[in-house]
């Protein structure tokens, strides 16, 4: 195997989440692996694990997780387009994430009235309530 060979079959982890935008930098990139929110395979992985093609790769990131499969390498950061061909979602991470969509979404409609912060009426209220006045 020459060293060509050995450069397109692999790549660091960081390096490959960051060129398929999945992180903004590949410092936020290495964090996120650091503290156990990505796995290759099932297992935790580094931030200077080789990544192959065919590996899966699970990502936790804020309220939603993500599994792809690698089917191209890249250290190179592209546009979006570019970047989407570089994995594969699975159907099981689609519908899971259009499941949390939509679920989400109706939390916002759950909202009860005045649960918010107060209106301008209820200020004024609670200003003549404790006494304080406006400076």
């Amino acid at each position: 195997m020459n060293t060509q060979d050995s450069i397109d079959n692999k790549c660091r982890l960081d390096k490959w989440l960051w060129a398929a935008r999945f992180f903004k930098t590949r410092s936020l990139a290495a964090d996120a692996v650091d503290g156990g929110k990505v796995h290759v395979n099932g297992d935790r992985a580094k931030p200077a694990k080789e990544v192959k093609l065919g590996f899966i790769i699970k990502i936790r990131n804020k309220d939603m997780e993500i599994e792809v499969e690698v089917k191209a390498l890249s250290i190179q950061r592209r546009g979006a387009p570019e970047a989407a061909l570089l994995y594969e979602e699975s159907p099981a991470s689609i519908a899971r994430r259009a499941n949390e969509k939509v679920t989400h979404a109706t939390d916002h409609a759950k909202r009860e009235r005045g649960a918010g912060r107060p209106t301008k009426r209820q200020q004024r209220d609670i200003k003549r309530f404790t006494g304080i006045e406006s400076v």
